[in-house]
């Protein structure tokens, strides 16, 4: 199982990815080219969906935190280490915490 440490690391590093991917003017082009390509078949569910996974930090958030997971196991070499079961309960922890971050960073654009 993750510590406490790793745990904080990867929150910190899914609060991060998700604000590049959502919020972050570097990726508004890529971004605008999405709605654009999403606008000339707006009755696409599939489009819909893209389009709403890049815009929520929830949904980008979740996506994100797993892959950050996934990644520090396989490179530490701890994958094998527990059943997956714990490493979907350490996805849900990360994920969490990345998302309370996300929250209270959002919570502060009304103090500025």
């Amino acid at each position: 199982m993750i510590s406490p440490v790793e745990l904080s690391l990867l929150a910190l590093a899914g609060y991060r990815g998700t604000q590049l991917v959502v919020h972050d003017s570097i990726l508004d082009p890529a971004r605008s080219r999405v709605d654009a390509w999403q606008q000339k078949r707006p009755a696409s569910a599939f489009r819909k969906a893209v389009v709403t996974l890049i815009s929520c930090v929830y949904c980008t958030g979740w996506w994100v935190a797993g892959a950050l997971l996934a990644t520090w196991l396989l490179v530490t070499g701890t994958w094998d280490e527990e059943p997956v079961l714990v490493h979907g309960f350490e996805w849900l922890a990360v994920a969490g915490a990345a998302v309370l971050l996300n929250r209270w960073d959002d919570s502060r654009k009304d103090d500025h």
